[in-house]
């Protein structure tokens, strides 16, 4: 190698490690914008934290989890709360379809009939998104998961065994992205 390509690969190495990472979520809190669909969804919802999703150098989201008093971020699936994503990128339905029933199945094993099914209604629940749409998820027990799209409903999935899958993809301590669960817990007692 000469010393003109070993200079290219420690560059591009480096560029890759600072811009190039899995995903991060961002521990400094995000502005809140002054219109949010989840207070008006959830009566008596406090913001209990924000995170910034980025993969690949990309931002992907920001998040925001509202909860009530008494919350506890181990029993999340017991309680009722609003999740937002305002998405910084477009997606199809299906592409979100798609990622949110790979990062359930990092949460808990399903058979393939299960995740067909699920995917089919996540299709059925969701929009194609742009950038600058924001979908909130309403945890309802024992329900499901009720969407709202820019503020107004759109979709829901009504399966009880669906909805703490769903919301571990952000919750679980098994997600594949504790920083953001971190982040979006950080005003939560233990």
């Amino acid at each position: 190698m000469t010393p003109k390509s070993i200079a290219y690969l420690v560059h591009f190495s480096l560029g890759c490690a600072l811009f190039c990472s899995n995903s991060v979520a961002s521990t400094v809190p995000e502005p809140v914008p002054s219109v949010s669909a989840a207070p008006s969804a959830l009566s008596g919802a406090r913001l209990a934290g924000t995170a910034r999703l980025r993969f690949w150098g990309l931002d992907i989201y920001q998040a925001r989890l509202w909860v009530r008093p008494g919350f506890q971020a181990p029993d999340f699936a017991r309680h009722t709360f609003a999740l937002e994503l305002d998405y910084l990128r477009n997606f199809t339905r299906t592409e979100i379809a798609t990622r949110s029933i790979e990062e359930m199945r990092r949460i808990s094993r399903f058979s393939d009939a299960r995740a067909e099914e699920w995917q089919g209604a996540l299709r059925a629940a969701l929009p194609d998104v742009k950038k600058g749409d924001s979908i909130t998820g309403l945890h309802l027990p024992g329900t499901g998961v009720r969407f709202l799209l820019n503020g107004k409903p759109y979709g829901e999935v009504r399966d009880p065994e669906f909805a703490p899958l769903f919301f571990g993809i952000w919750l679980s301590p098994a997600t594949s992205e504790p920083a953001l669960r971190q982040s979006l817990l950080a005003q939560v007692q233990p």
